[in-house]
């Protein structure tokens, strides 16, 4: 499967941010989130900018009109107001996937994610960031509740708690299918660098 594909299942696109979504960025001039990347739909951020709650910094070549208005639909806005970043970082199947690169922490296979109790709860094992991991549903059905040592697996990384910071700098490892240009100025995925 490929990559783009892999990623569009775990983070569905509304429909409203096929066409023309807007890249939101915090008042310090970074994204909200890289993973998924902070898109608001073109009619939420032309809402913002009448309102006077983001600078526009880029816009599209299309515009939306009024009786009396023609606005050009903003490409990439910035925040008036700083918003602090989370610290504590929720403990969820996806910012588990994420932690582990959308990987099996067994065999390192992609696709068919599910997570896996390293110590299966029939002997204990709690539900938590240091004894969960992503599995693939082949791994995860061939370990069941038994240990990772009597079935000869290993662990490609231990699990624990991610930082906040640490979950945003993995989610630019994955940048989404679509990047426009205007955005790469912001992002630093694919802009060339000069010497």
């Amino acid at each position: 499967m490929p990559d783009g594909e892999f990623r569009t299942t775990f983070v569905r696109e509304p429909s409203s941010l096929r066409h023309n979504p807007a890249l939101v960025l915090n008042a310090d001039y970074r994204p909200l989130s890289y993973y998924p990347l902070s898109l608001w739909p073109w009619q939420e951020a032309v809402k913002a900018a009448f309102l006077d709650r983001v600078d526009v910094l880029a816009t599209y070549e299309d515009v939306v009109r009024s009786p009396s208005t023609e606005i050009r639909i903003p490409s990439v806005v910035v925040l008036r107001d700083y918003v602090r970043p989370v610290r504590q970082v929720a403990f969820t199947r996806f910012n588990l996937f994420l932690r582990d690169e959308f990987r099996c922490q067994y065999c390192g296979g992609r696709g068919d994610l599910t997570f896996d109790h390293v110590v299966p709860r029939a002997r204990g094992g709690v539900t938590s960031w240091e004894n969960v991991v992503a599995a693939c549903g082949r791994c995860n059905l061939k370990k069941g509740s038994r240990s990772v040592r009597d079935v000869g697996f290993a662990l490609r990384k231990p699990p624990r708690q991610p930082g906040a910071e640490e979950l945003r700098n993995l989610g630019r490892k994955f940048p989404p299918n679509h990047l426009h240009e205007s955005w790469l100025d912001f992002l630093y995925w694919d802009a060339e660098l000069e010497a």
